[in-house]
């Protein structure tokens, strides 16, 4: 290819990268469908690409829809061990975020929801909702008929709608969520932190990628008492991190988070989903395989003093 083609697509990298995240809910695996698009564009007769744009949204669209369609990844996600990939702010695979839609859009919350959707409806709530296509754009994308898009998306929205945050958290903000979430959880009394949750909170955790399944807390007090616990420094913990780790206030696919790192390695995130200034959700992500975008991103960009500076 000559320096313009490569040029056309290197410019739409960003976009497809997101697109394909949110379709499938990993970095890694987003960056591969990128990849594939890529050799497609290389291979394909472009005199006949009218619009590049149009058609490398539609490869992407479908390449990631065949990934998800795909024996292997069906069975790794039914084992019960899959969580999204956490993405630092700033990060440009998290894709546009000019409205409430697209923000919530990129949640874990709402990336975990649409596990539930079928793999057209996830297609088609993307495209409505993140990148703003038409149903009849949409409808040529995945095959379908206008009308068939506009139940698609109008199921999933309907599904989904109970994921929404409901609030715009800026870094000021996650800072003193996450500084009152850390004090709480530092002082050793678990009541501090049931405090800060809802009522009907609930936690994750995927136990650092040892444990076959997520682990799962149904209460207020089992958060507080897991976060209490996972708070207490020990050596056991320090000889497992691989020595003391800092701990700062980021956010992570637009919720509040406390980034846990050594050696500017990211070794663990916590992340704090809120609603009505209160935390409804604590997901807890420390699986290396999860973290390695994330550790990319936050070697790339300014940090702010940490709340901790040796845990």
């Amino acid at each position: 290819m000559d320096t313009a083609t490569v040029a056309r697509f290197e410019a739409s990298r960003n976009r497809l990268a997101s697109l394909a995240y949110r379709l499938l809910g990993s970095a890694a695996d987003a960056e591969d469908t990128v990849q594939d698009a890529f050799l497609r564009w290389q291979a394909a007769d472009r005199e006949y690409v009218e619009v590049p744009e149009a058609w490398l949204t539609k490869i992407v669209t479908n390449l990631a829809l065949d990934r998800l369609r795909s024996a292997k990844v069906r069975r790794e996600r039914a084992v019960g061990a899959w969580m999204p990939e956490p993405l630092l702010d700033g990060d440009p695979m998290l894709g546009p975020a000019d409205t409430v839609e697209q923000r919530e859009s990129v949640t874990l919350a709402v990336l975990t929801l649409m596990e539930r959707l079928s793999p057209v409806e996830r297609a088609a709530y993307v495209l409505r909702e993140a990148f703003a296509y038409s149903h009849a754009e949409i409808a040529e994308i995945l095959g379908i008929t206008e009308s068939g898009s506009q139940q698609h998306t109008h199921r999933a929205r309907r599904r989904i709608a109970a994921a929404g945050n409901g609030t715009d958290i800026d870094h000021a903000s996650a800072r003193r969520i996450v500084e009152a979430f850390v004090d709480a959880a530092s002082s050793g009394r678990t009541e501090r932190l049931v405090a800060l949750l809802t009522d009907d909170a609930t936690g994750i955790s995927d136990g650092a990628g040892l444990a076959e399944k997520l682990i799962r807390y149904s209460t207020p007090e089992r958060i507080a008492s897991a976060a209490r616990a996972g708070f207490k420094p020990s050596p056991a913990k320090r000889r497992f991190a691989g020595g003391s780790p800092s701990i700062h206030a980021v956010v992570i696919n637009g919720c509040p988070a406390m980034l846990v790192t050594l050696d500017d390695r990211v070794v663990g995130v916590v992340i704090l989903e809120i609603r009505d200034d209160k935390i409804t959700g604590v997901r807890s992500i420390a699986a290396p395989d999860r973290l390695g975008r994330l550790t990319e991103e936050w070697q790339r960009q300014e940090h702010d003093v940490p709340l901790i500076e040796s845990w």
